[in-house]
């Protein structure tokens, strides 16, 4: 796994692990890789592996059954959607239509970008 210096490297860890759900990679109820294993899998300490597990367990991402290991929630994929989607519509979409208004970019510009991607 390759790290970006831009955000911290625990969110890295987290959003890689989310991509593998939303992916189906990582199934619902599926187990993964204890805190030691992905530590040694990705070459980063323990601890910070652990600070991911315990951001993605407040979330409702994964749970720990004590003595056997972490697990994919039930409705993982939901949360995921549901957490990245107000996060885009607060934080990202507000920055992207003020550029798109600065740029002249209408709605019919983003519709005929928006219909040729499909």
């Amino acid at each position: 796994m390759e790290f970006n210096s831009n955000k911290p490297i625990y969110i890295q860890i987290s959003d890689s692990i989310c991509e593998k759900i939303l992916s189906g990679e990582y199934p619902e109820e599926g187990r993964i890789l204890s805190v030691r294993e992905l530590g040694a899998e990705i070459g980063v300490n323990p601890n910070t592996i652990m600070r991911s597990y315990e951001k993605l367990t407040a979330q409702g991402i994964i749970y720990n059954k004590r003595g056997i290991g972490y697990f994919i929630s039930p409705d993982a994929r939901h949360r995921i959607v549901q957490i990245h989607k107000s996060e885009f519509l607060e934080n990202e979409l507000p920055v992207l239509v003020h550029r798109m208004k600065l740029l002249g970019i209408s709605r019919e510009d983003l519709d005929t970008i928006w219909e040729t991607s499909n």
